[in-house]
């Protein structure tokens, strides 16, 4: 039947609102069904809703939430989901949107006041033409912000007024397509519903690095095309397809969409690097540890790197004026971070080997070792450093450093200072990376170490790094410890020296 109805808003707390809802067809069956638009910045509790022109036609609505309201008028059509070839024609939608009318030469003025209820979303302009007068303009309002006049605050009320303008709103039908829609918007809609939605992914130049689960996989391709439409710059998808397992620290990868051209440019706290992302490995998220390490050397110290990859620790610490031996045992690693050094004018200052991890230590390392800790260490003032990044199996190679050097041990403050980084899924991680370092060197470094929680790599799982002096005991061969000239053992000079502390974590966050 075609009955008149109105709806009316028992006060909560709020002024009374009245809306209608002209030439309804409600059955008996869709009676307990009611329709309403609620603001989003007021509470309700239990609105009633009388429904005139029909007995007992009494029920209750619960709130609505702002996302859900949001989800209603905002998102893509329903009838993409499941879609797994991209149609963008598909993503078209008309909605009704409140505009405010105001002549032409005020417009920039008054944005500034209506910044609060200004629509914004992406690809659609604020300001348009009114097609029914040449010298006004339309501001596109929040729907969820302006329901009237009355949803106006009185400081914007004060402006429209000084400025002379009407603050009836009107109602304009505005058409949404595919590129105004938001990529965590699309894929909601696409996926199956109630699954997780994937809107992020690690960004290496014109690369969107995904790491999709088993139940996107059959949207795969959709979801690359989306990631590269929604974000400039980025021309090609990937999706991992294994763990980094293999010895040269790659991955392998699927092109989701896009170009399949690996070779990338980045740029990480101001330096320049140059790789092919199937061959080598790279991750943005470690671009704070990288500046933390660099930050703890001096001009004039030594870092060994033993896994440098494509150069990310390298290219900074060298910039400062250090000396440094590189390495890495995948060829391609060894080829970019030679190409990167010269890229960023460092190439002079850092010696480069493509060795096994343990062999670079027990050679160029330890010769080097024996040199900075002969007779005339005691008028060397810098420090030395070896950074070991690879987590997965970085602590098992720490039995290199044992009975490495030959001669009687040096002064403990001259002993080089190692950072290991490694990844427990214990409760306690920090004691559990103390005793897997301290068990390959079979001494405790519970009081002459720090450990820096670097981040969170997947539940339950975390990336740290130990720092501390390597023991003269484990470095040298020579076991006989004698007195230097502050009448100490230099190991135990070494933990009242260090600046370690057993209980100290530092947790940092990268993005």
């Amino acid at each position: 039947m075609n009955t008149f109805f109105r709806i009316l808003w028992r006060p909560f707390e709020f002024s009374r609102r009245l809306l209608k809802v002209e030439s309804c067809n409600i059955t008996e069956s869709k009676l307990q069904i009611a329709l309403a638009w609620t603001p989003p910045t007021q509470k309700l509790r239990t609105p009633c809703i009388f429904l005139f022109g029909q007995r007992k036609s009494f029920s209750t609505m619960p709130q609505l939430e702002t996302d859900q309201r949001d989800s209603e008028l905002f998102s893509p059509p329903s009838d993409v989901r499941g879609m797994t070839k991209l149609d963008r024609k598909a993503f078209t939608k008309a909605v009704t949107i409140p505009v405010l009318k105001v002549k032409k030469e005020i417009v920039s003025k008054l944005m500034r006041s209506l910044k609060r209820v200004a629509l914004q979303r992406p690809g659609i302009k604020r300001v348009i033409e009114d097609p029914e007068d040449e010298d006004s303009r339309l501001i596109m309002l929040d729907p969820y912000k302006m329901f009237s006049c009355d949803s106006f605050e009185k400081a914007e009320l004060s402006i429209l007024k000084q400025l002379n303008v009407n603050p009836q709103v009107s109602k304009y039908n505005l058409e949404l397509t595919y590129e105004n829609f938001k990529s965590e918007e699309i894929l909601k809609a696409v996926l199956p519903e109630g699954q997780d939605v994937t809107s992020g992914f690690s960004r290496v130049g014109h690369i969107a690095h995904l790491n999709l689960r088993d139940h996107q996989l059959p949207f795969k391709h959709l979801i690359g095309q989306v990631m590269i439409d929604k974000n400039p710059g980025i021309t090609s998808a990937v999706n991992k397809i294994n763990n980094i397992n293999n010895t040269y620290r790659n991955f392998q990868m699927e092109v989701l969409s896009g170009e399949e051209n690996m070779v990338t440019k980045v740029r990480e706290n101001s330096y320049n690097y140059e790789f092919d992302f199937s061959k080598v490995y790279w991750n943005p998220r470690l671009s704070t540890e990288h500046s933390r390490i660099t930050e703890l050397l001096k001009p004039g110290d030594v870092l060994f790197d033993v896994f440098a990859g494509v150069g990310p620790f390298v290219i900074p610490v060298a910039k400062k004026n250090c000396t440094v031996f590189a390495n890495d045992l995948n060829p391609e690693s060894h080829k970019w971070l030679l190409h990167n050094c010269k890229l960023n004018k460092v190439d002079q200052k850092v010696k480069v080997f493509n060795l096994d991890g343990k062999d670079f230590l027990q050679g160029p390392v330890r010769e080097e070792l024996m040199q900075q800790l002969g007779p005339l260490s005691k008028e060397r003032k810098h420090s030395m450093h070896i950074v070991m990044n690879l987590p997965a199996k970085a602590v098992e190679f720490l039995s290199a450093f044992r009975s490495l050097l030959d001669g009687p041990p040096c002064h403990s403050e001259l002993l080089p200072i190692v950072h290991c980084y490694s990844f427990s899924k214990d409760a306690n991680p920090a004691q559990d990376v103390r005793q897997q370092a301290g068990a390959v060197l079979g001494v405790s470094l519970e009081a002459c170490s720090s450990v820096h929680v670097v981040r969170n790599v997947a539940p339950n799982k975390e990336m740290l790094c130990i720092t501390f002096q390597i023991p003269a005991t484990v470095l040298y061969k020579n076991k006989t410890i004698n007195l230097d000239n502050h009448g100490d053992p230099p190991l135990k000079r070494q933990r009242t020296d260090t600046a370690f502390s057993e209980e100290k974590i530092e947790i940092a966050s990268n993005t």
